[in-house]
């Protein structure tokens, strides 16, 4: 393989240590990128090589040649100099705000960029369907569609790869998985951690921008996605993109389809959690919601008329990060049969990574009195983190775990009136005590 450089733009900042450097060293452990450089590239006066040649030995646990530059990643003269040190073909990852990318890019636009050059973005891609279509017509100035990778680490995590396995290699499934044999579809990603010192990049995206409009419409489109012929490239991502072209609010009616809260001070894990305004760096006149609800339908032969409810929220007691399919009821229960109170469910969890499937089967005692069963099994583990996987595609020029261009814009498309009628006001913001499950007020039923 080829000698190439990751050069990072704001390596300085807590997404390159805590994902992506750990990402990059599991990759060299498995022998992916034998050839590797890293150049990492900030304003920061207090950074230089011996600092950063040490987070990258604690973080990547690996010590690959490491290159720190100082440089201003929004000036053409800075990235000429950080491109002028790089060893083969390079990969820019913009580890940096949407609106610093964007800037980034546009002086990119004066810089000859060498042979092979990789962009890797990291979401949010943009701020809006306008600022997305804005930010790809600049890219695709810089280098072609397939060499931009827009990555979302969810899509590396093995577990959400492994609903294509579930799906369309068991044919138990795939026949039940229309709108004839489901009720719901609940995507629920809820976390026991509160902001975490991310205040500088939550408070101006909050749950909606941050999970939703990114991570679990990633989800939603591969649970929903017609079965593709073959994985390759091409084919995989165009039956997600048709998938999220159907998505849209329940009912056309953001407001009704719709909740936002804010987590207040309670106990969470332990320790006692500040109210999310009360938090450093947090503006409460922005009124950034902390968890985020919204019903949507997919509006295909398939999934017509199936609610799908995903949600997201920071400070949940009960940490829960799962997919649920809900099955519809049996037509008709013979008489004498009781017990049978539960639905039966199949969920797809993120982390435990595993798989269940939940029933109602005879119980012991009376033979007429049904009891609900769990059958579940662990999926496997990945040879890589999520971090590890998707940057294995972007060295390996393989674009398949990468959001594409127009993809990146629907999903922006499918959120923007439940935004525009939050900041009209159409949605109160509610709260909920840190450590709870949530608003009252929710939209889930599973």
């Amino acid at each position: 393989m080829t000698d190439q450089t990751l050069i990072i733009l704001g390596a300085s900042g807590d997404l390159t240590a805590r994902l992506l450097l750990p990402g990059v060293g599991a990759l060299i452990k498995a022998g992916h990128v034998p050839g590797l450089t890293l150049i990492g590239a900030a304003l920061d006066e207090d950074w230089d090589d011996a600092r950063w040649q040490q987070r990258v030995r604690d973080s990547a646990g690996q010590t690959p040649p490491s290159r720190w530059i100082r440089a201003d990643v929004t000036r053409a003269d800075d990235l000429r100099t950080v491109l002028g040190a790089a060893e083969g073909p390079p990969a820019i990852f913009f580890a940096l705000p949407p609106a610093v990318t964007a800037r980034a890019c546009a002086a990119l636009l004066d810089v000859d960029l060498p042979e092979g050059t990789r962009l890797v973005l990291e979401k949010p891609f943009g701020t809006s369907a306008e600022s997305a279509a804005e930010l790809n017509a600049l890219l695709t100035r810089l280098v072609p569609e397939d060499r931009i990778h827009r990555v979302d680490h969810f899509l590396g995590k093995s577990t959400v790869l492994n609903i294509l396995g579930v799906r369309f290699a068991n044919r138990i499934f795939e026949p039940l998985l229309n709108s004839t044999h489901v009720a719901s579809v609940d995507i629920v990603f809820d976390e026991n951690l509160g902001l975490e010192n991310r205040a500088g990049y939550y408070d101006r995206a909050g749950a909606l921008a941050d999970m939703i409009q990114s991570h679990l419409l990633q989800i939603l489109g591969i649970l929903t996605m017609e079965p593709p012929i073959s994985l390759d490239t091409g084919e995989f991502r165009d039956r997600k993109a048709d998938a999220l072209r159907a998505t849209r609010l329940w009912g056309e009616d953001p407001a009704a389809c719709s909740r936002r809260a804010r987590y207040t001070a309670g106990d969470l894990s332990g320790r006692h959690l500040p109210g999310y305004a009360d938090e450093p760096g947090v503006d409460p006149s922005r009124e950034t919601e902390t968890l985020a609800e919204l019903v949507l339908t997919v509006d295909t032969w398939r999934w017509a008329g199936v609610p799908f409810r995903l949600r997201s929220g920071k400070a949940i007691g009960n940490s829960r990060k799962e997919a649920v399919i809900t099955f519809k009821r049996p037509p008709r229960v013979p008489d004498g049969l009781t017990g049978c109170d539960e639905p039966d469910r199949l969920r797809i969890t993120f982390g435990p990574d595993r798989i269940a499937l939940d029933f109602n089967i005879n119980g012991p005692g009376d033979p007429f009195e049904l009891d609900p069963v769990s059958l579940s099994a662990e999926f496997g583990a990945g040879e890589l983190p999520p971090y590890g996987e998707v940057l294995r595609g972007v060295f390996e020029d393989d674009p398949t775990l990468s959001i594409r261009a127009d993809v990146a814009e629907q999903c922006w498309r499918i959120v923007e009136p439940v935004t525009a009628a939050w900041r009209a006001g159409a949605v109160p913001l509610l709260d909920y005590p840190a450590g709870s499950a949530g608003p009252e007020d929710s939209l889930l039923t599973s």
